[in-house]
């Protein structure tokens, strides 16, 4: 069996298994279905590409013109990641009719291959099939496809820094993974990316007969990627958890009279006085807007209060009571009454990798340096 076999059974099993997750995404219960709606079709435009591994042959022999436009179909994939980014940080998205303009690219490019491409004869489409990256088209082709992905991808960058921003002023659950995991997405993705590209370069240079070799290790690592973003999904359904758009950043310069320091200065003492005494940091999914109830403040009031007045983010805020809260119990509690897993928890974490730092941020330690250095 030769390279080009095996890279034919790796590309089968790929398809299989985001077949797998497709039918995953399109049959689960949830609330919103249009996040997994949209990662479905991103990874059905995937699957598409990678079928053409064993299936390029026959349909190029048989329907040129489809496999000319399952090749174009790859400019409808960064779009849909791009939307399926969106959809999954902010639960109020939804999709609009100007949404299409994603796609206007593939539509305009379809466009300009009729003429010469879908509209030519028999004799012309295997002169293009034979020599397409040496093409006027195919250049064109590569070139928007580059220039769309780097678009797109600056753009997913923004929409999760301006997420994280909104999360770290709103909520206070440390295990944030929705961001990890669009983050670790996305640099796979651009990894995965720049490498298929400096691959496709060596169509141009004297060492094309390695391509069938780095196709089938890149079908390898693509293949074991795929079973990783499955397992994870399938392992932490906190990755379906977004925030509302409409959450503000409320970090701002502000000058204050008299008068409206003493008002800070009183709603401060209120907030520090109801946070020692009711220990509404206890709960592990405390909000902003939670927080803003019990003391019968307006959420937008708090968040400045927080963010402009004590110069920290409400992740933070919260934290520096949980952190206070365990140094108690770790210093006044043996190993065998409170172990590090029954601390976290009662304190209002959720994993021990989140409470490690939020320790270590502020006490410099570890929870155990911290347990040995207080029995000294």
């Amino acid at each position: 069996m030769n390279s080009f076999s095996y890279l034919k059974i790796i590309a089968v099993i790929t398809v299989f298994v985001l077949a797998l997750l497709i039918f995953f995404l399109l049959t689960v219960k949830t609330k919103n279905k249009i996040p997994n709606r949209l990662f479905a079709s991103y990874l059905i435009i995937n699957a598409i590409d990678i079928s053409g591994f064993f299936l390029a042959e026959k349909i190029t022999s048989n329907y040129p013109n489809l496999e000319i436009f399952r090749w174009t179909l790859c400019l409808l994939s960064i779009p849909l990641f791009y939307l399926y980014v969106q959809a999954i940080c902010y639960n109020d998205f939804r999709l609009k009719r100007k949404h299409l303009l994603h796609f206007a690219l593939f539509i305009l490019f379809n466009l300009i291959l009729i003429p010469r491409i879908y509209q030519g004869n028999d004799t012309a489409k295997k002169y293009f099939f034979r020599h397409h990256f040496e093409t006027g088209e195919m250049i064109l082709f590569q070139s928007i496809i580059e220039l769309q992905y780097l678009g797109y991808i600056i753009a997913v960058f923004i929409i999760l820094k301006k997420y994280k921003s909104i999360y770290l002023e709103n909520y206070t659950n440390s295990n944030a993974s929705v961001y990890k995991w669009l983050f670790q997405m996305t640099t796979f993705f651009v990894i995965a990316h720049y490498f298929d590209t400096l691959k496709n370069l060596l169509r141009y240079t004297n060492y094309h007969e390695f391509l069938i070799v780095i196709n089938e290790f890149a079908g390898i690592i693509a293949l074991a990627i795929t079973c990783w973003f499955i397992l994870k999904a399938l392992n932490n359904p906190d990755l379906f958890k977004s925030i509302d758009s409409k959450s503000k950043n409320k970090s701002k310069t502000v000058t204050l009279t008299d008068l409206e320091n003493h008002r800070i200065m009183s709603q401060i003492e209120l907030l520090k006085e109801h946070m020692n005494t009711a220990k509404p940091y206890l709960n592990p999914s405390l909000t902003i807007q939670e927080l803003a109830n019990q003391i019968n403040v307006p959420v937008s009031e708090l968040s400045v209060l927080i963010n402009v007045h004590l110069n920290q983010h409400f992740f933070d805020f919260i934290n520096q009571y949980r952190i206070g809260e365990a140094m108690e119990i770790l210093k006044n509690h043996p190993k065998k009454d409170f172990t590090i897993l029954q601390t976290l928890d009662k304190v209002g974490f959720n994993s021990k990798s989140s409470f490690n730092t939020a320790f270590k941020k502020h006490t410099t330690l570890t929870p155990t340096e911290y347990r040995k250095s207080s029995l000294l």
